[in-house]
């Protein structure tokens, strides 16, 4: 099977964009497929469609744990990838999803307590019908109450110093999904990366801080920043982005119009490169990142790869590398969420 095009490999020596290669130390990977379903994917991004993170430690030095309960990661002592998978049925009040990313949160810290890397750099959040009602409220407001009380029982920043992070939704195993990796989501999965130096947050000045959003989108803010620049040695900073989508202050823009969000979404890509230039003393390029696009509508697939070619040039890395993955964005009225994360050119 072929490795894929480039991972983040971070490690105490060096690091880099490049494939894993013969003998490559895998800490993990983020898998796109299932539960969430693959469209497509660029020209070099080859093998297999996920994100892949590497160490330069030796074998011998990654410690590997798996409690049997959805639950596992791999360190390197100074890096830490890992998965958490919660069924709904976990949940302390019934299929509450409120108290299941409580206790997924919960668990997370502490499991990053026992691995001895306590900061949260990156993480990713997939739980099914994000956008549908539970008990009055949206199941993504639900998420964000049990996540952001369990940053604050925990004594971490659910607010400036938020690790950067996105929400997607899939769709659970009973709502009809089809095609290939399209079976459906029974629970909440958390991945994550964390390390020991804490990231240094990276704001939008064109939004407002997702966790400073007013009460209309629910009684907690989302907890996470738009960006976060990560020390990973040897004088290298890596770049986190978080979901991106196409809104400006707090509100949507250009709705209904895929390509116009499409176009909204990388200025602010770009918007969020500039800043952590600056912050990190070092060219972050839009061009030059590593791209996971997640569109609402799989009829949308050519018109937003259209105009991301338009945007960042149809031979650029980050066309290139691209992968496009169906998901629902965490507000219903977007169409096309980008995350990514890159290295100085």
């Amino acid at each position: 099977m072929a490795e894929p095009r480039r991972v983040l490999h971070v490690g105490r020596g060096a690091a880099g964009f490049q494939a894993p290669g013969e003998g490559a130390v895998v800490l993990g990977h983020c898998d796109y497929e299932p539960p969430l379903r693959l469209l497509a994917s660029g020209a070099d991004a080859a093998g297999p469609q996920d994100h892949w993170w590497t160490t330069g430690a030796p074998p011998a030095a990654i410690e590997a744990f798996d409690d049997g309960q959805g639950l596992g990661w791999r360190s390197d002592s100074e890096w830490t990838f890992g998965r958490l998978q919660l069924p709904e049925s976990a949940a302390s009040a019934g299929n509450d999803l409120e108290a299941l990313s409580h206790a997924a949160y919960t668990r997370l810290f502490a499991a990053l307590a026992q691995a001895g890397t306590p900061q949260l750099l990156r993480l990713w959040n997939y739980l099914p019908r994000i956008n549908q009602e539970q008990a009055g409220l949206e199941r993504y407001r639900r998420f964000n109450l049990g996540r952001q009380a369990a940053f604050q029982q925990a004594g971490r920043s659910a607010f400036d110093g938020a690790p950067a992070a996105c929400a997607l939704g899939c769709p659970g195993p009973a709502d009809g999904a089809d095609g290939p990796g399209a079976s459906g989501c029974s629970g909440l999965t958390l991945y994550f990366l964390a390390g020991r130096q804490p990231v240094t947050p990276v704001e939008n000045p064109r939004q407002v801080s997702a966790y400073r959003y007013p009460s209309r989108y629910g009684p907690s803010a989302p907890t996470f920043s738009r960006a976060a620049l990560a020390d990973l040695g040897s004088g290298r900073t890596g770049l986190f982005i978080s979901g991106t989508a196409s809104i400006v202050g707090h509100e949507t823009v250009h709705l209904g119009d895929v390509r116009a969000q499409t176009r909204e979404t990388v200025t602010n890509l770009r918007t969020v490169c500039e800043v952590a230039s600056q912050r990190a003393g070092r060219c972050f390029a839009a061009e030059q990142l590593e791209l996971v696009v997640y569109l609402r509508h799989p009829a949308d697939l050519d018109a937003v790869r259209e105009d991301l070619a338009a945007a960042l040039g149809a031979d650029s890395p980050a066309l290139r590398g691209a992968i496009f993955v169906q998901a629902d964005v965490c507000r219903a009225d977007l169409l096309v969420e980008i995350e990514a994360h890159g290295l100085p050119r």
